[in-house]
């Protein structure tokens, strides 16, 4: 018999208890058949063979039951847990998030109600929510960004009215931080001029930071100033408008606001330009508030930009309206002559723009830093000679040397004759390249020094 048969024949004896083939070599055949109770079995090491052994259906089943039920209530019991627990830190997320939110957003105002004890006028600043911000930019798509800086990204938006905005969304990698944010939304919210950006509002959600501006559809000045193509739309007529503009600005800044404003940023890429190319100075994360008849400062935390910082702010962190006025005698180089301030004017000069316009002016040749896209003319020669002149008084090494911004407004609008400028600060003799030593600066700076110890934006 096979050994199916020798199965079949079990099951027909409901007596019928194990079974096995009789002879297990080869493939095995012949039925062993079991009747009643199995006893004295042994197992042998030797040689190996099989015992089917009859069981009871019910037996089987109920084992077998309760091993199912017992897995199906332990997958059910994990399952429950882990969406309770998944849904209990969301809720606690969710609570954390809205508290941190209103904490964030409390601390702003109630700062810049701190900020403004001073004055007894709300500050009115709208507060725009994140999803505005999302719709007005296309979230914050590629296409909108209008450029970034050391705060972040800038994106052009427009809100649900059809009113264009310039969207300033602060970087979580950013220098800048909560502390400068809320000091630009405080300085601009309380200064109007019309050579300043106007802030619109503020956006604070979660960990998002952003300040909303008047779109400015010309952008920065630096966009036209350092391009050889866009600079020759900057006739001298222009160029003369935005430089006064800055100053009319400068001067609201440090003489006419009811409080003393010291920008610390006064750069080429902080000036915005209107659609009739108007100036208005931007970014005032960095700038500090005087009180009074306050007109100076020190700090240990040096910020700024190199190429525009005063000797004794770069130095010894001494910052005051005069500070500014170096920038803007750096500013007034740079649009006079179409040249960065920092590195050289062309690769045969040894000087930076200052030492080369400075060697220019002591050889009785100022006319040579005009920016040679301007066509020459005499009806602006001498206008521009003497924009050089005061571009030179004002990055004079000693700050008591330097005109304020109301002598420089007098010496632009009027014919009056000007002081002889003396020798200007960060005069660099030589300029360091990737390799070779560090920049020497000639008896007119204060010591030698490596530009890497500042916080530089």
């Amino acid at each position: 018999m096979s050994l199916e048969e020798c199965n079949a024949k079990c099951y027909q004896n409901c007596s019928c208890t194990a079974y096995a083939n009789y002879d297990i070599s080869g493939a095995g055949s012949g039925c062993v058949l079991w009747f009643g109770d199995l006893s004295d079995m042994r197992q042998f090491s030797d040689v190996g063979q099989d015992l089917y052994i009859r069981m009871a259906v019910s037996e089987k089943s109920e084992d077998g039951e309760a091993n199912d039920k017992k897995k199906i209530t332990l997958i059910v019991t994990i399952t429950l847990l882990s969406v309770a627990g998944i849904l209990f830190l969301f809720v606690i997320s969710y609570i954390y998030r809205i508290k941190r939110k209103k904490r964030e957003k409390t601390d702003t105002i109630l700062l810049i109600e701190e900020k403004d004890e001073q004055g007894q006028e709300d500050l009115e600043l709208p507060f725009f929510d994140r999803a505005t911000m999302v719709n007005a930019t296309n979230g914050f798509s590629f296409e909108k960004k209008l450029g970034e800086g050391g705060f972040g990204p800038v994106y052009k938006g427009v809100l649900a009215d059809g009113q264009e905005i310039a969207v300033k969304r602060l970087s979580l990698s950013s220098n800048q931080g909560l502390q400068e944010f809320k000091n630009e939304v405080i300085l601009c919210a309380k200064l109007q001029h019309r050579n300043l950006v106007k802030v619109i509002g503020c956006c604070i959600e979660g960990e998002e930071k952003m300040l909303v501006y008047e779109y400015m559809p010309n952008k920065s000045l630096d966009t036209f100033l350092f391009d050889s193509a866009k600079s020759k739309h900057l006739e001298w007529k222009k160029r003369f408008s935005i430089i006064s503009g800055i100053a009319r600005g400068l001067l609201y800044l440090h003489h006419d606001s009811r409080l003393r404003i010291i920008h610390r940023d006064l750069k080429a890429s902080n000036i915005l330009l209107d659609d009739s190319m108007n100036p208005k100075i931007s970014d005032f994360g960095l700038a500090r508030m005087c009180g009074g008849d306050q007109i100076e400062g020190n700090t240990s935390r040096i910020v700024g930009t190199y190429g525009y910082m005063a000797p004794e702010y770069a130095l010894h962190g001494l910052f005051s309206i005069k500070s500014d006025v170096f920038s803007f005698g750096i500013l007034m180089l740079e649009i006079i002559s179409g040249m960065k301030s920092k590195g050289l004017p062309n690769p045969s000069q040894s000087y930076n723009l200052i030492g080369h316009a400075w060697k220019l002016w002591k050889d009785g040749l100022p006319k040579e830093l005009i920016d040679s896209s301007l066509e020459d003319s005499s009806c602006f020669s001498s206008e521009a000679c003497r924009c050089i002149q005061i571009g030179l008084l004002c990055v004079q090494q000693h700050p008591d040397d330097r005109p304020d911004m109301r002598t420089v407004v007098v010496m632009l609008s009027g014919d009056n004759s000007l002081p002889k400028p003396k020798e200007p600060g960060f005069l660099l003799e030589k300029i360091t390249f990737e390799g070779e030593s560090s920049s020497k600066m000639t008896s007119s700076s204060i010591n030698e020094v490596t530009i890497s110890i500042l916080g530089a934006r």
